[in-house]
């Protein structure tokens, strides 16, 4: 048994941005590895330099006490010395099926059989607690199912070293305890895990260590040799102050109008749901992934065509098109704000700025009054690097997050608000930021329907939360326990 699974000091930068400088890690066999830190900080790039995705600029590398030329450093040198990852927004291809996406490069002749490694993917998976189908395309998966084949993919392939960037941003409360049971067992075993992660309940639950990274260095470390992990020190360490709590809003007024009404609403697994959001009111929608959450968001938004009525503000928008509801008054959070809120090819100033006439004008763009907006919202919402110009591409998911938030809530004549996962993959600080802009939509007469698999979120956040199941609205609960019994079935 060697000393150390993994050891790096390393150095990252792009033009006219130092990502890492000098960050340091290092990993002990058969332990589960914890690096946090704010948006930006640098552990999505520390992570994928180790699994050979990324190469750094210069530093050192050690795997099993043995040191690797960095420069030569791959994500074939990194599967070979039993390094997997599994990335924050996926890497499979999406019209392939999960089987396939596994052997992908792999050689197998002119017809590569993909009955014996399918077989061996669903064992894999049934072995750890992470049941796949894999034969399923990738499209058509959610994003936790996705992610759940990723893991079981990495497994697959003999990974000795687990890497998870945000595993748990896109599961459920059930699917995060079973992932993280699975994760102490998978160490237990003797695979070392390194997760990402800025949830610091998980990290007390799962980390034996924790590293912390504060503007691309590394700032502090904890472990549990040394004294049971503090959630607080670790806060501390991360953003360098003491948060303040975050208290809940008290109810409105429920005489205030209807903002958003959805009537007999119906898309796929959203079998029917009809729902008031009231003006100045926030109403959380609480479920387990895959009963119809993000069909509902998809007809409210006008993205698919749905049965039933939509209403924003009064009128009826059932048969208008997505601009025009955004015209109407609506600010839609989607999901996944890659392939949803963000064109990431473009700027931050022009994301900021897309479907918003107010600021481009209907024959010319008027670039000053991009330029302003672009620079109170990065203010407002602290999206680093502070600079317009950059590329939302080359931003941290977080802070491409804060990107979508920015411009969404920032819509004049500001009715109704849908946020699905509106915090997902973001540090403690920016939590803290959209949960207040949120609020303030609601405080200026918006009605808000946040649609998350974080529970803290929705009973820190929500005036009423109302739990869907089967694809339908099954009633409203004011508790943990008596969201989670309903959540399955249990009530």
């Amino acid at each position: 048994m060697t000393d150390r699974a993994i050891t790096a000091e390393v150095d990252k930068a792009y033009p006219g941005c130092v990502v890492l400088k000098g960050a340091r890690i290092t990993v002990r066999p058969g332990t589960v590895h914890a690096l946090v830190g704010e948006n930006g900080a640098g552990k999505s790039t520390l992570v994928k330099i180790l699994a050979g995705v990324l190469r750094a600029d210069r530093g050192i590398l050690e795997v099993d006490d043995r040191q690797v030329p960095i420069d030569r450093w791959d994500r074939t040198a990194a599967r070979a010395a039993g390094i997997g990852i599994v990335q924050q927004h996926g890497a499979s291809a999406y019209t392939l099926s999960v089987v396939e996406n596994a052997v992908l490069g792999l050689e197998g002749g002119p017809v590569l059989a993909l009955a014996t490694p399918a077989d061996a993917l669903a064992r894999t998976g049934a072995k750890v607690g992470l049941p796949i189908d894999p034969w399923a395309t990738a499209e058509t998966l959610s994003l936790g199912a996705a992610q759940r084949a990723e893991i079981v993919t990495a497994l697959y392939h003999g990974a000795k070293l687990l890497v998870l960037d945000e595993p748990t941003a896109v599961l459920t409360p059930g699917e995060v305890a079973g992932l993280l049971a699975t994760l102490r067992t998978l160490a237990a075993s003797g695979t070392t895990i390194i997760i990402v992660t800025h949830k610091l309940d998980e990290v007390r639950e799962v980390a034996d260590d924790v590293t912390v990274l504060r503007a691309g260095q590394t700032v502090a470390t904890f472990s549990t040799r040394d004294a049971p992990l503090e959630v607080a020190a670790i806060a501390r360490a991360m953003v360098g102050v003491d948060l303040p709590a975050q208290p809940r809003a008290p109810a409105p007024a429920t005489t205030a109008k209807v903002a958003l009404a959805v009537s007999d609403v119906g898309l796929g697994d959203l079998v029917s749901a009809s729902l008031e959001v009231r003006a100045g009111e926030i109403v959380g929608i609480a479920g387990v992934d895959g009963n119809g959450q993000r069909e509902l968001a998809l007809a409210i938004a006008g993205l698919a065509r749905a049965r039933g009525t939509v209403t924003i503000g009064g009128r009826d928008v059932t048969r208008a098109s997505p601009a025009a509801r955004l015209a109407a008054g609506l600010a839609h959070i989607p999901e996944d704000r890659h392939h949803g809120g963000l064109v990431l090819a473009a700027t931050v100033a022009d994301n900021l700025a897309l479907g918003r006439a107010d600021l481009t004008g209907r024959f010319r763009i008027d670039h000053a009054r991009v330029a302003a907006n672009a620079r109170a919202q990065i203010e407002q919402l602290d999206i680093r690097p502070p600079d317009p110009s950059a590329l939302v591409e080359a931003l941290s998911g977080g802070n491409q997050q804060k990107v979508v938030i920015g411009r969404e809530l920032s819509r004049p004549n500001l009715r109704a608000v849908v946020a699905v996962q509106p915090t997902r993959g973001v540090d403690l600080g920016a939590v803290a930021r959209i949960h207040e802009r949120l609020r303030a939509a609601a405080t200026a007469g918006a009605g808000v329907l946040v649609i998350s698999a974080d529970l803290d979120e929705l009973l820190a956040l929500c005036h009423r939360i109302v739990v869907i199941l089967r694809g339908k609205l099954v009633g409203e609960r004011t508790t943990r326990e008596d969201l989670g019994a309903l959540m399955t079935g249990a009530a």
